[in-house]
C-alpha cells in the first residue's frame, strides 16, 4: 500500500511537472510572438520597399475607436477594404498564416469591425452591435480610404458575417464602389443552418456514428425554430462542421489547432490585443442581438439589387454559408456585371484553401470588369 501511495505521488508531481512546462511555453511562446506590430515589405537589400506601406492604426469611426490594419506593396494601386466575418470576429491572423497575396493588386484595409479585435472597447454600446451600424461605420472607413489614398472608388471584399455589412453599404451609397466580392455570401442564413444540421445527420447516420446523432438531436432545429439561435451559438455548431470538413476550411478539422492557436501566434496583435479578441467573442459578442439579427433576416429579399460589378467566391464544401444558396442569391441579384465562382477545392474560406485561383480570378476579372473564369452554368 505504501508503494502504491508513493507511486501515485511521484505520478501526481510528474503530471504537474509536464503541465508547468506547457504552460510555461505556451506562455513563452506567446511573448514572443505578439510584439503588435506589422512587418514591413522589404527588397532584395533588405530595406523598406519604396512605395509599400504596412501599419496598424486608429481611428474614430461611429463615435468609437476603432483598428484597423493597412497593408500595401505599391500606395498607388487600388484600394481594397477587406470585412472580416463573424461578425466583429477578426480573421487576420489567417491572413498571416496563410499570405493569399492581396496585397500583390491592392492597398487592403484590414478593418476590424466595432466590437470585436482591434476595435473591442467599453466606449461599445450593445446597441450600437447591429448590421445598420456596423454598414454605416464600413461607409464611413471607405471615405476615409478614398480621401486618404486619392481614389473616387474602392473594391470591398467580405466574408461571411461581413457580407451583410457589404450588401448594406453597397445598397446605400454605391457610387462609393468599384465592385464587391462576396465570399461566404450569407443570404437566407435561418435556411443554411437548417441544410447544415441535415447533412450533418445524414453524415453521421452514414457513418453509424449514434452518439453525434443523439448529439445534435439535443438541438431540434428541423422542428423548432426556437432552438435554433442556441444551436447556432453553440460549440457543437463549429466542432461538427469542422470535422465533417464543412467549416472554416475543407482540411481544417481542429479549432483549437487552426483558429485558436493562430490567433495567439500572430505577430500583428499584442497580448492585450489578443485577449481582446478572445473577449469579445465569448464575452461581449454572445450580449449582443447580432446572431440573431442574422438569423431572422432573409438577405435576398432585403438586398434584391446592388447598382456594381458583384463577384461570389463560394466553396463547394461550404455549408457553413450555403453555397447553393448563395449561387442561387446571384442568380436573382439584379447588378451590372455579376459571376458566380465555384472553388472545388473549399469549403468557407476559398481565399486561403484557393489563394493561387483566387489571384487568376483578380488578375483576369475583377480588375478588368469582366466574368470569363466565372462558373458557365
Amino acid at each position: 500500500m505504501k508503494h502504491l501511495f508513493q507511486f501515485t505521488k511521484r505520478m501526481a508531481v510528474i503530471v504537474f511537472s509536464i503541465l508547468l512546462v506547457c504552460i510555461v511555453s505556451f506562455i513563452t511562446i506567446v511573448y514572443l510572438y505578439s510584439s503588435g506590430k506589422i512587418a514591413p515589405y522589404l527588397d532584395a537589400n533588405g530595406n523598406t520597399l519604396a512605395g509599400s506601406l504596412a501599419e496598424k492604426t486608429f481611428l474614430l469611426v461611429g463615435g468609437v475607436t476603432q483598428g484597423m490594419i493597412i497593408k500595401s506593396k505599391n500606395i498607388n494601386n487600388p484600394v481594397l477594404l477587406y470585412l472580416h466575418g463573424g461578425p466583429a470576429f477578426p480573421n487576420y491572423f489567417l491572413i498571416e498564416k496563410f499570405q493569399p497575396g492581396l496585397e500583390d493588386y491592392f492597398t487592403v484595409c484590414y478593418w476590424e469591425q466595432r466590437g470585436g479585435g482591434l476595435s473591442y472597447t467599453p466606449e461599445v454600446k450593445l446597441s450600437s452591435m447591429n448590421f445598420n451600424q456596423l454598414a454605416s461605420d464600413a461607409i464611413e472607413v471607405t471615405h476615409y480610404l478614398e480621401k486618404r489614398f486619392g481614389k473616387e472608388k474602392i473594391y470591398l471584399m467580405a466574408h461571411s458575417g461581413g457580407t451583410p455589412i457589404a450588401l448594406f453599404a453597397i445598397q446605400k451609397r454605391p457610387e462609393l464602389y468599384q465592385a464587391y466580392i462576396g465570399m461566404g455570401q450569407i443570404t437566407n442564413q435561418a435556411a443554411s443552418e437548417k441544410l447544415a444540421y441535415q447533412y450533418m445527420l445524414e453524415q453521421y447516420s452514414n457513418q453509424g456514428n449514434q452518439h453525434s446523432m443523439d448529439e445534435l438531436k439535443k438541438y431540434p432545429v428541423l422542428v423548432a425554430n426556437s432552438s435554433l439561435l442556441s444551436y447556432y451559438q453553440s460549440g457543437l455548431r463549429d466542432q461538427y462542421m469542422h470535422e465533417l470538413g464543412i467549416g472554416t476550411m475543407h482540411r481544417m478539422t481542429s479549432v483549437f489547432r487552426d483558429i485558436f492557436i493562430p490567433v495567439w501566434t500572430c505577430n500583428a496583435y499584442t497580448i492585450q490585443e489578443k485577449i481582446n479578441i478572445w473577449q469579445s467573442k465569448f464575452s461581449f459578442l454572445p450580449k449582443t442581438n447580432l446572431n440573431k439579427e442574422l438569423l431572422s433576416t432573409d438577405f435576398t429579399n432585403t438586398v434584391p439589387a446592388l447598382d456594381i460589378p458583384v463577384y461570389f467566391f463560394s466553396g463547394k464544401y461550404d455549408y457553413t454559408v450555403n453555397f447553393h444558396l448563395a449561387k442561387a442569391y446571384l442568380g436573382k441579384l439584379q447588378a451590372s456585371i455579376k459571376g458566380f465562382y465555384t472553388f472545388r477545392h473549399s469549403a468557407h474560406s476559398p481565399l486561403y484553401e484557393e489563394p493561387a485561383l483566387v489571384r487568376e480570378i483578380i488578375e483576369k476579372d475583377i480588375l478588368n470588369g469582366g466574368t470569363s473564369l466565372a462558373d458557365k452554368d
